[in-house]
């Protein structure tokens, strides 16, 4: 009910931007609002096409129309030359799914339960993936770092595009691969059917025996296309108004990219991660989170690489800051250590909350 009456600020944060002119504070912190219910939506939708296609296609449906708002907001930010706050989303994105995301679910989830478990072979895959990605993610920065010096800011720079160019056609191409090894020649190895059925019962005792009526296949693609096209809409507005908010609270554009835009991004996986936490659904938790993280690596920054050439506003995966390159290999770290006994109790998502909050503090202070 809550987020039915939350889907009244979609209208109103387009009227504030359209109609009224409001200050960009404003619309900034109702598109922000606006997202929350759309989200919502979208795992309601979600969690239908789970029961249809089985919780591996689901997480994947969840993650991929989760990350196109995301995709599409940083491709505004890219048209408006902020290169630097767009990679900054990058690593935003990977630490808040790996860390803040993954953090919530096992925190609510685990809430009155001794421990939860989930599928250490699809766990140990996404494991192995995002270490995968966290070096893929470092090269370039290493690249830069040993030719700096030895070359002209010209040629160094010329490099670092063409290596950044090579790195994306990589990732790219192991994305692809493994959705062929997960949904087509393993998918019975990451099937989780028991566990689906056992969280049917669970989930209905927990709305007093009675389930949801099931959508079609149509419905809910139409909710996930419908959310996700307002999801980004308003993520347009929010990214307009993106300098100007910054200044007004005093703090840099690239913090707004590594923190308030990565976790607006990625709203829907963290309300879908909580949701099906709570039902006691953890593979299916650890697939939307994690496997958010490693398409956000494997697929949107190489994506996004590509895509600002398309605009005219070449970017490459040269992450400047150390602290971005320490806070992607903490990811793969954090998850790696929760990730090798297949469970988890709340305790270890307290340690993941508290690793992200750190590296907000951080991120507060750092010069961009």
């Amino acid at each position: 009910m809550l987020f039915r009456w939350l889907l009244l600020a979609v209208p109103i944060s387009l009227a504030l931007e359209y109609l009224v002119h409001a200050p960009p504070l404003v619309v900034f912190a109702s598109g922000i609002v606006a997202i929350f219910p759309l989200a919502e939506w979208i795992r309601r939708a979600t969690e239908h096409m789970a029961r249809i296609l089985g919780s591996a296609i689901g997480g994947l449906l969840n993650v991929t129309f989760g990350n196109l708002a995301e995709m599409l907001l940083a491709a505004f930010v890219l048209m408006d030359g902020h290169t630097d706050v767009v990679k900054g989303q990058i690593t935003g994105s990977i630490l808040g799914n790996g860390l803040l995301g993954l953090g919530l679910a096992i925190l609510v989830g685990s809430w009155g339960r001794e421990r939860q478990t989930f599928n250490r072979a699809s766990a140990g895959r996404l494991s192995s993936l995002l270490i995968l990605s966290v070096i893929a993610l470092l090269l370039p920065a290493l690249f830069h770092l040993a030719e700096s010096g030895r070359v002209t800011v010209g040629e160094a720079a010329i490099r670092d595009e063409r290596l950044s160019l090579g790195v994306s056609v990589v990732l790219i191409v192991v994305y692809v691969a493994n959705l062929v090894y997960s949904l087509v020649t393993h998918r019975d190895v990451f099937s989780s059917s028991r566990e689906e059925e056992e969280a049917e019962e669970k989930e209905s005792a927990w709305n007093g025996g009675e389930r949801d009526a099931p959508w079609s296949m149509w419905q809910s693609l139409a909710v996930l296309v419908g959310g996700t096209a307002f999801v980004a809409w308003e993520a347009e507005l929010v990214s307009g108004s993106l300098t100007a908010t910054a200044t007004v609270l005093g703090v840099s554009t690239f913090f707004l990219g590594v923190i308030v835009l990565a976790v607006i991004g990625n709203a829907a996986e963290y309300v879908s991660a909580v949701y099906f936490a709570r039902r006691d659904r953890m593979s299916l938790v650890m697939g939307i989170t994690v496997g958010s993280s490693i398409q956000v690596a494997l697929f949107v920054a190489p994506l996004l690489v590509l895509i600002s050439y398309a605009l005219g506003k070449p970017m490459n995966l040269v992450f400047s800051s150390p602290l971005e390159l320490i806070a992607i290999a903490s990811v793969a770290f954090s998850v790696n250590a929760i990730a090798q006994d297949g469970e988890s109790t709340w305790f270890e998502g307290v340690l993941l909350l508290a690793v992200y909050a750190l590296f907000v503090l951080a991120f507060l202070f750092v010069e961009p």
